[in-house]
């Protein structure tokens, strides 16, 4: 029962490093290309180097963690991380960047994935929303801060990047203190080709299709926050201390209520919680639209932390209360893989229309999409029913 505490919270220590650097790089990216006079429409479509490495990455690690075991997927994937993080500053290009965000995207899956499989395989089902709630709150945490550490500029350009990179390697050599497990201890390891992959993949999909919303929809949220947020808000006058505060106002939301949530989807369960929550959160994503005034803005972006920031912990939870033990691993990847495809559309969307139709076009757009999620998530618990 110790190790698993132990272990537990280095993984939780881990991820909410990961959201530091992941909460640092899009809105510090963002700022660094707008003023740089590059088009809001290639910011955007920058910003989702990060989850096209996640999806070319997700076929093709299941059957390495079966092989291997959860520690040997983390560590490599911490690796590769740091290693990005520290190249940025060697050279500034716009495909040398992206290339070291599709790595980043590679060893941040490695590390989520393996984590989240290895939290949820060894955490009793009773308590699985309130333990995905403290893993999904690290990470909210990591990426509050992330985005502060963009003042670091006025320092030097390249110290945040420096910065987060020695934070990585830091987290990662915590994982060298936890002994190897492998998802179905004591069983014969199985080798999982990447058709037998796929086949695993159609299987999770008919369990729990519904559970990938959340997922998809967090992903639009976080990288349309990070990414395009900070050139509607430059583009609305808002200086960078104001950006980065209004963003992080969202983690904060996020941070304080993740817990609470898991708990009473616990009690509630998840397929009742998601579609409220999903709505409301429209609802003010909508209102934003119609705001000018900062502290509302900084109000309102906590409120959606509360509503919409534990999207995907939930939908992860929600996966796992669907899908049968032995498809954990291949439900992860779909999970993460769900994330990717919004977090691809997400500023790749919203960072042309910006372009076409004005800012105000980032506010309407996400709010018609958590709309009509809600309304795919009640639908479906409706059938379920």
């Amino acid at each position: 029962m110790q190790n698993k505490k132990k272990e537990f919270w280095i993984l939780t220590v881990i991820v909410a490093i990961s959201g530091l650097s992941q909460g640092l790089l899009l809105p510090l990216i963002s700022i660094i290309f707008e003023e740089k006079g590059i088009s809001s429409g290639i910011n955007g479509f920058h910003a989702t180097g990060i989850y096209i490495g996640v999806l070319l990455i997700s076929p093709f690690i299941e059957a390495p963690l079966h092989k291997y075991g959860f520690k040997p997927i983390i560590l490599m994937g911490g690796f590769l991380v740091a290693i990005a993080l520290l190249l940025f500053p060697v050279w500034f290009n716009l495909f040398f960047w992206f290339f070291l965000r599709l790595v980043i995207g590679v060893g941040d899956h490695m590390l989520h994935f393996s984590s989240q499989t290895w939290i949820g395989a060894m955490t009793e089902p009773q308590k699985r929303g309130r333990n995905m709630a403290v893993y999904g709150l690290f990470f909210s945490l990591g990426f509050a801060i992330g985005p502060q550490l963009v003042n670091l500029t006025h320092i030097s350009p390249n110290f945040p990047f420096y910065a987060s990179g020695i934070l990585v390697l830091i987290a990662w050599s915590l994982i060298w203190f936890i002994r190897n497990e492998f998802i179905s201890e004591g069983e014969e390891i199985r080798k999982i080709s990447f058709f037998a992959s796929m086949k695993r993949f159609s299987a999770v999909l008919k369990f729990a299709w519904v559970a990938m919303i959340p997922p998809f929809l967090y992903g639009v949220l976080e990288t349309g926050l990070n990414a395009t947020f900070p050139i509607v808000g430059l583009r609305d006058n808002m200086d960078t201390f104001l950006i980065t505060t209004i963003i992080s106002s969202f983690s904060v939301g996020t941070i304080l209520f993740q817990v609470p949530i898991g708990i009473f989807s616990d009690k509630m369960g998840r397929g009742k919680v998601l579609p409220i929550f999903t709505f409301l959160g429209s609802l003010v994503f909508l209102s934003l639209a119609f705001i000018s005034t900062n502290w509302l803005f900084i109000a309102f972006f906590f409120i959606l932390g509360i509503l919409v920031g534990s999207l995907y912990s939930l939908g992860l939870s929600y996966m796992t209360d669907l899908t049968p033990v032995e498809l954990l691993p291949a439900g992860n990847i779909l999970v993460g893989m769900c994330f990717s495809m919004g977090s691809i559309l997400g500023p790749s969307i919203t960072g042309a229309l910006i372009g076409m139709l004005g800012s105000v076009s980032f506010y309407y757009v996400i709010a018609i999409l958590l709309a009509l999620g809600s309304f795919g998530l009640f639908t479906q618990r409706k059938n379920m029913a």
